[in-house]
C-alpha cells in the first residue's frame, strides 16, 4: 500500500489521507482539507557521532544512520549505556550574493545500538528544527570538539556558503 492512501475493503478503492505537504516557496494555491504547509526544501540535518560529523536527511524524519534500529524513551535513565550523538538542523537562504547558513540549531540524543535503546526530548528536536528554520543559531548546547566537527563540515560543504554565512554562525562555532 502506497503512502497517503488505505484501501477500502469493498470496493478495492484508495481512500486519501490527510497529510502534511511539504511544498517549495514557488507554492501558492491553497488545496483544501488538510492544508498545512511547511517547506523543508531548505534543510538539512547533520549527524555529529563521536569524531565523526556527516549529512544525515534521514533524520528529517527520525530515520537517520545513528537513529534506525533504535527505540527513543524521553527518560535518559533508561539508556545508561548510551553514546552521545547530535542531530543539527541547518536552514540554507539566499541574498544578493548567494546561499548561506541561515538557521543551526543541535539537539542532543543518546543511543546504545547493542541494547536498541536510545534517549532524545522529541519536543526538542522539533522546536529546534523549527528555530532552524526562522534563522536561529542555537548550538551552545555542542561541546568544542562538535563545534569544531561541525564547521568543519560546513567549510567543507560550500565554502562559499560559509564566508556569506552571519558572523554570529561564525562566533558561535568559533
Amino acid at each position: 500500500m502506497g503512502a497517503g492512501g488505505q484501501a477500502n475493503a469493498e470496493s478495492g478503492e484508495k481512500k486519501k489521507l490527510p497529510a502534511l505537504n511539504i511544498v517549495n516557496k514557488k507554492e501558492t494555491k491553497h488545496r483544501g482539507f488538510g492544508q498545512g504547509s511547511i517547506d523543508l526544501s531548505q534543510l538539512s540535518s547533520v549527524i555529529i557521532d563521536g569524531d565523526e560529523a556527516y549529512l544525515d536527511l534521514g533524520a528529517l524524519h527520525a530515520k537517520s544512520r545513528v537513529e534506525k534500529g533504535i527505540k527513543f524513551s524521553p527518560n535518559k535513565d533508561e539508556v545508561p549505556n548510551g553514546r552521545p550523538c547530535w542531530i543539527v538542523w541547518v536552514a540554507v537562504d539566499f541574498h544578493e550574493d548567494g546561499k548561506y547558513y541561515a538557521g543551526v540549531t543541535s539537539c542532543e540524543m543518546t543511543v546504545d545500538p547493542d541494547n536498541r535503546r536510545g534517549w532524545k526530548v522529541l519536543a526538542d528536536h522539533v522546536n529546534r528544527m523549527d528555530y532552524a528554520l526562522k534563522r536561529k543559531i542555537m548550538v551552545d548546547n555542542l561541546g568544542e570538539k562538535e563545534k569544531a566537527l561541525l564547521k568543519n563540515l560546513l567549510i567543507e560543504n560550500d565554502p562559499g556558503m560559509w564566508e556569506r554565512s552571519d558572523e554570529s554562525l561564525k562566533t558561535a562555532l568559533a
